[in-house]
């Protein structure tokens, strides 16, 4: 059973950092790619970025390249996103996904539960 856990969010004032993690569990961690992906309320889910398995690549959506920046560490099975320059438009749930990866779902096949971020303006 694949397990992921989300921490890091929470509120911040526009202009601000946040840094989430996801933990994995199950599987061999390093093998897959990962993925963030975000549901702002009233919207569907959106690609925010992506790391193959090596951590050599990474995609990111173009409403935040240049700001976010995704990472990896196998030896902790833990994928991040850090976020600056943290805009309104930016609260959201953050969701992190496990599979072959890319920027549509259908590359995942696993998924946490979420974190919430929210930024004030």
């Amino acid at each position: 059973q694949v397990q992921l856990v989300e921490s890091g969010g929470g509120l911040v004032q526009a202009g601000g950092s946040l840094r989430l993690s996801c933990a994995a569990s199950g599987r061999t961690f390093s093998s897959y790619s990962m993925g963030w992906f975000r549901q702002a309320p009233g919207k569907e889910r959106e690609f925010v970025a992506a790391i193959s398995w090596s951590g050599g690549s990474t995609y990111y959506a173009g409403s935040v390249k240049g700001r976010f920046t995704i990472a990896r560490d196998n030896a902790k099975n833990t994928v991040y996103l850090q976020m600056n320059s943290l805009k309104p438009e930016d609260t959201a749930v953050y969701y992190c996904a496990t599979g072959r990866g890319g920027r549509d779902f259908e590359g995942y096949n696993y998924w946490g539960q979420g974190t919430q971020v929210t930024v004030s303006s």
